[in-house]
């Protein structure tokens, strides 16, 4: 009996871990959750309503998202060396590709965290070194995936008209977080043309984002309109909407907070006046958004038909956005409607964080998230 405990335990280790055959499948999608647990902690650092303990556990999910990030990109590494073939099908997959976003995004969420939260256990000046280097990396593979997933999608794929889907955004985000978490870098660029070079590359990725989240954005509603709710499987993706909406209002108003010091007097002012009527503007229909994302969610789940896999990471990290956006709002208002909003929504993250962190442990543990699975969306 004690060789039997002992062994089965040996080989399912030598099995999953041993040969990595469970990195055979591990998809780009994976690092989502490592957003979605970094936003958790982001969003908590600045929120207006703030009480003993808060900071700390918010400093401990951080390190959480800081492991997991060290652990998937370990993984995805592995992954690239013993299996490229199937590394390789994910960059050219119609749905998988699309995630290529989440790399980067995670790699800036737990940037901004060290900065935010890391300095209070590593100390100021290697935080920002630590936020440098990994929002670097992520800015240039973001701008990378906001030009070769758009073009493969424009030269290679053949799309159907249904195909429009909330993951089409995740390539062109990351330009948006880039902006978002590059401003808080900006008071820790030298002064001069260097931190006037930082400012500006920051507003040019926001428009780069910005824009092409819009276009996006009207053919997922036009898929919606002509061709109805997307498949159960899908249902989660409609809140990846959410993330530039929310990206954006706090990007607009981190980057009015620092424009004093790297803009003339008159560009400075008008970047505060945009940040909120601009803000105000995209929160509202972030606002109608999430509503419908909410109606549909729930409607599935009544039906019995919201069966859990990787995509209920989407409802974390862009509810994430909405949070961080409403803070600035407040911050830059300082009405009680967008500080109440901002708690109100921290809740409801908490709550599907902590429901989808639980079930991915489960199905991680069970290993039947690492297993292929067939395409959700056609293309």
């Amino acid at each position: 009996m004690t060789a039997t405990v002992t062994f089965r335990p040996a080989s399912n280790s030598r099995r999953l871990f041993g040969d990595f055959d469970a990195l055979r499948h591990l998809g780009p999608n994976w690092f989502a959750a490592v957003m979605g647990t970094g936003i958790v902690a982001n969003a908590a650092a600045t929120l207006p309503l703030q009480f003993p303990g808060l900071r700390g556990a918010a400093t401990g999910v951080w390190a959480l998202a800081a492991l997991m990030l060290v652990a998937l990109s370990t993984a995805w590494a592995v992954q690239w060396v013993r299996f490229p073939e199937n590394a390789r099908d994910h960059r050219t997959h119609p749905v998988m590709s699309q995630f290529l976003g989440a790399p980067p995004m995670a790699l800036m969420t737990v940037g901004a965290g060290t900065l935010l939260l890391g300095r209070d256990v590593i100390g100021l000046s290697a935080a920002v070194a630590i936020d440098w280097v990994l929002w670097s990396a992520g800015t240039v593979l973001g701008l990378m995936t906001a030009f070769a997933v758009p073009y493969q999608m424009f030269t290679k794929h053949r799309v159907a008209p249904d195909a429009a889907f909330g993951g089409w955004l995740m390539p062109v985000v990351p330009p948006m977080v880039s902006a978002a978490m590059g401003a808080l870098l900006i008071p820790h660029t030298p002064a001069g043309q260097w931190r006037l070079t930082m400012t500006l590359l920051c507003l040019a990725m926001f428009g780069i984002s910005l824009i092409a989240a819009l276009i996006t954005t009207t053919l997922i509603w036009s898929r919606l309109v002509h061709h109805g709710t997307p498949p159960s499987g899908m249902v989660p993706t409609l809140w990846i909407v959410l993330g530039p909406l929310g990206q954006s209002v706090t990007a607009a108003g981190l980057l009015a907070n620092v424009a004093p010091e790297a803009l003339p007097d008159l560009y400075a002012k008008g970047m505060s006046v945009f940040a909120v009527i601009f803000g105000i503007v995209a929160w509202g229909f972030a606002m109608l958004w999430l509503a419908l994302a909410g109606a549909v969610t729930v409607k599935t789940y009544r039906a019995g038909e919201l069966k859990f896999n990787l995509t209920w990471w989407g409802f974390t990290f862009p509810l994430g956005t909405c949070i961080t956006g409403s803070t600035v709002l407040y911050t830059h208002t300082g009405a009680y409607l967008f500080a109440a909003a901002a708690v109100a929504l921290y809740i409801l993250l908490v709550s599907l964080w902590a429901t989808v962190a639980v079930r991915t442990a489960r199905g991680l543990a069970a290993g039947t998230l690492l297993r292929p699975a067939p395409a959700p969306v056609p293309n």
